[in-house]
């Protein structure tokens, strides 16, 4: 943890963890414990958890194969096939010939988007599927992957959510619990379809994570674990963390908390994909931003691509630089 001191009077925390210990939840109820310690608290209030063998399988040994996997986690291992997957742009330019760009989706945006899918769906979008939808579609065609060659999307989902009724998390867990069900197309598939189709996979990927699959994931996770690292081939990792700007309780006597986020550190896992925070935009209404690393000529690509979706001509208003 790391605490930076403006000059305006306000601060900056930055944090880095160990996520095969903890995950972004856990973080933010740490933080919110050192917040309410240094307003003059005698105790938190929630308590830490550490209940791991919730979300652990018993019968699984780390020698063991998977050899029916869930179908959500299949095109892991498929992509994991480095071998044959070594074309893929993203994994093999060096981090120092990328560039990170993070793009603002404010009212005006989101009604521009909105209005390309209104009236076709059963259920109305949310930004986060939306977002996701236009921005796999944007990312694929920059990346100039072949008609045929399969692309994955990995939904970053937090177990605590809502949509977790069978394994119920207890409160104060701040350990690792989250999942990432996959959705695959071809490329030709992806780019073709109505993007009210790409929305509606973007949902039921959400929507597939049941107590099998939740298992599964950590069978399968828990059986590379002696495999040789590698990233996912032509896989796009998404991560809802709006949640993060909102404050949960961070508010440490010295300045009002006006927004938080994480950033692209241009690591390996940065490669994989976006994350979806919360900003304020020029105009100062609420807006979504999402990041994005891509290969230098991909992200010339990319830009054009998402302003013909966005009807602009120019982007620049569109667009946070990067300092990093």
């Amino acid at each position: 943890m790391q605490l930076t001191r403006l000059k305006c009077g306000g601060f900056v925390i930055g944090l880095h963890m160990c996520h095969s210990i903890a995950d972004g939840y856990g973080m933010i109820q740490l933080m919110v414990t050192v917040a309410e310690l240094a307003c003059g608290a005698e105790a938190p209030s929630i308590l830490p958890v550490w209940k791991r063998e919730v979300l652990s399988t018993t019968h699984h040994s780390p020698t063991s194969i998977i050899t029916q996997p869930n179908p959500s986690y299949q095109p892991l291992l498929n992509s994991l096939d480095y071998e044959s997957e070594s074309d893929d742009v993203m994994l093999s330019t060096p981090l120092d010939e990328m560039v990170v760009d993070y793009f603002v989706f404010g009212p005006t945006e989101m009604r521009t988007l909105e209005s390309q899918v209104r009236g076709n769906r059963a259920h109305p979008a949310t930004t986060f599927e939306l977002l996701t939808a236009v921005m796999w579609r944007c990312r694929t065609i920059a990346l100039g992957y072949k008609s045929g060659q399969p692309v994955r999307l990995m939904l970053t989902m937090n177990a605590r959510g809502r949509w977790n009724r069978h394994t119920l998390i207890p409160w104060g867990y701040y350990g690792n619990a989250h999942f990432s069900p996959i959705a695959e197309l071809t490329v030709d598939e992806l780019c073709r379809q109505p993007i009210v189709d790409t929305v509606e996979l973007v949902r039921r990927t959400k929507l597939s994570v049941t107590k099998e699959c939740m298992e599964s994931m950590v069978e399968t996770i828990a059986s590379l674990r002696q495999r040789p690292c590698a990233d996912p081939a032509r896989t796009y990792e998404v991560c809802d963390t709006k949640w993060i700007a909102a404050g949960n309780g961070l508010n440490l006597g010295w300045a009002e908390h006006v927004g938080g986020g994480i950033p692209v550190a241009g690591d390996l896992t940065s490669k994989l994909g976006s994350d979806h925070m919360m900003c304020k935009n020029q105009d100062g209404e609420d807006a979504t931003v999402v990041s994005m690393l891509l290969p230098r000529p991909a992200m010339e690509r990319f830009r054009k691509e998402l302003a013909v979706w966005l009807n602009k001509q120019h982007e620049k208003n569109l667009i946070i630089q990067s300092a990093l």
